[in-house]
């Protein structure tokens, strides 16, 4: 005899939770991005920071944004988000705004690699400085890629 209701379709969950976070796309993103912003900042602050006001931008975002994706990867980790499609809105501008900044922060920083080049007397400030914006830039595609991929997922 056939059921009179419709039968029971078996649904995915549209938001990663545990260990599936890792697998799928963006969410695995996450990890790379705070790899990548965490190095930004410990090489900014290994430089003796020349020019406070360039490098102290490129300190604040790069910190920040870690541990707010460290707190946003948890969260996802956990399941804190119960499936909750705000989670994508929240999870695209997060990344949308980061993105932004970040991209301010990683120009910022090549101005302060190009400066730090005329000083004859630290070539290790100027690689440092280098690898500062190499990470930054890294970082801000990681973010850019994130937002696109959860915007038109």
């Amino acid at each position: 005899m056939a059921s009179a209701g419709p039968p029971a379709a078996t649904t995915q969950p549209a938001l990663p939770s545990g260990p599936a976070v890792l697998r799928t796309i963006p969410y695995a993103f996450i990890l790379p991005e705070i790899f990548c912003g965490t190095w930004v900042w410990i090489l900014v602050a290994a430089t003796s920071v020349y020019f406070p006001l360039l490098q102290g931008w490129v300190m604040y975002v790069s910190l920040t944004s870690s541990l707010i994706s460290l707190m946003l990867f948890l969260s996802y980790l956990f399941g804190l988000h119960r499936n909750s499609e705000n989670w994508k809105v929240l999870d695209s501008l997060y990344h949308g705004a980061t993105a932004i900044l970040y991209m301010s922060a990683a120009v910022l920083q090549a101005n302060a690699t190009i400066r730090s080049e005329s000083d004859p007397n630290s070539p290790l400030h100027y690689h440092l400085n280098s690898a500062a914006s190499l990470f930054a830039f890294i970082t801000t595609f990681l973010y850019i890629l994130h937002a696109f991929c959860i915007y038109y997922q």
